[in-house]
C-alpha cells in the first residue's frame, strides 16, 4: 500500500471512532469500557503487526502511534471498570 492508503484508512478509522463513542449515552460508558478492553487488545495485535512490518518509516510511526493510543486506551479502560467495581463493594464496619 502507498502512502496515502495508508493515511487515509488511519484518518478514516478516527472519524469512525469519534462517531461511534459520541453516540453512545454517557450511562453506558463504564459498563462498554471494560468489553471495549478486549477489542483495544486486538488493535494492539494490529498495532504491532503495522509497526513491525518495515513496509516504510511512516508506517512503523503510525503502527508505533495505534499502539500508545490502543496501550492508554486498555490501561484506561482497566482502571475505570476496576473503579466502577469498588462501588459496589461492601464497605467494612457498616451493617448492611
Amino acid at each position: 500500500m502507498d502512502f496515502v492508503t495508508i493515511l487515509t484508512v488511519f484518518v478514516l478509522a478516527i472519524f469512525v471512532g469519534f462517531e461511534v463513542i459520541t453516540k453512545i449515552p454517557p450511562i453506558l460508558h463504564t459498563p462498554l469500557m471494560s468489553g471495549s478492553n478486549a477489542i483495544s487488545g486486538i488493535t494492539i495485535v494490529g498495532a504491532l503487526i503495522a509497526a513491525g512490518t518495515g513496509q516504510g518509516v511512516m508506517t512503523q510511526y503510525l503502527g508505533f502511534a495505534a499502539l500508545v493510543f490502543a496501550t492508554i486506551n486498555v490501561v484506561g479502560g482497566f482502571l475505570v471498570t476496576h473503579r466502577m467495581l469498588s462501588k459496589f463493594r461492601k464497605r467494612e464496619g457498616t451493617n448492611g
